[in-house]
């Protein structure tokens, strides 16, 4: 008997980047929050979130933010707004002024969007009191045209969104999960 090989389109490599192989539990956290499994995808995040700290990694305060997000996505309010506070305190400890300042925006705005106006407030104020005075000088790395990336990271199918990624150069992105080279669809 013949088994059908699951399609893996979506964590597929673009052409002409380099696959550095993505872990599979970041693969799997990944699939899981767009499936709407939250409960697990948070569970997932959060451990992987922990190594990455543990190993002084600087990505963990993007897992710290997943497993935020996914636990709001499954009702669980006062653990993802704990989350999310430690996930971008993690960006005030390492200077990443610009990450930080990114990764808020997203995280205020998709607060609101789920009318939780008090959580959403309360991490405006934190941010205040956290961002040095001459962070908004910070310049934004992004090329004059940006091209149309992928919706989903090739590699480890996280959820790609230009206006937060960092620019290699004009045409190539950096996952904020997995670290792979992003190139604009064909």
């Amino acid at each position: 008997m013949f088994r059908r090989r699951p399609i893996r389109r979506a964590l597929r490599p673009l052409r002409g980047t380099s696959r550095r192989g993505a872990p599979q539990a970041l693969i799997t956290a990944n699939q899981m929050l767009e499936s709407g499994n939250y409960q697990e995808a948070a569970e997932r995040f959060e451990a992987i979130a922990r190594t990455a700290e543990t190993s002084g990694g600087l990505r963990a305060p993007q897992f710290y933010l997943q497993a935020g997000r996914a636990r709001i996505l499954a009702g669980q309010i006062e653990a993802g707004l704990a989350h999310l506070k430690y996930g971008l305190s993690l960006f005030v400890k390492h200077g990443e002024w610009l990450h930080l300042r990114r990764a808020s925006r997203r995280v205020v705005a998709e607060l609101n969007e789920r009318g939780l106006v008090d959580a959403a407030e309360e991490i405006t104020a934190w941010l205040n009191g956290a961002m040095p005075a001459d962070s908004q000088n910070f310049p934004e790395t992004t090329p004059a045209r940006k091209p149309v990336l992928p919706t989903h990271c090739p590699s480890c199918g996280a959820a790609l969104r230009p206006d937060e990624v960092d620019w290699l150069d004009d045409i190539t992105a950096e996952c904020a999960y997995c670290g792979s080279p992003v190139r604009e669809d064909n």
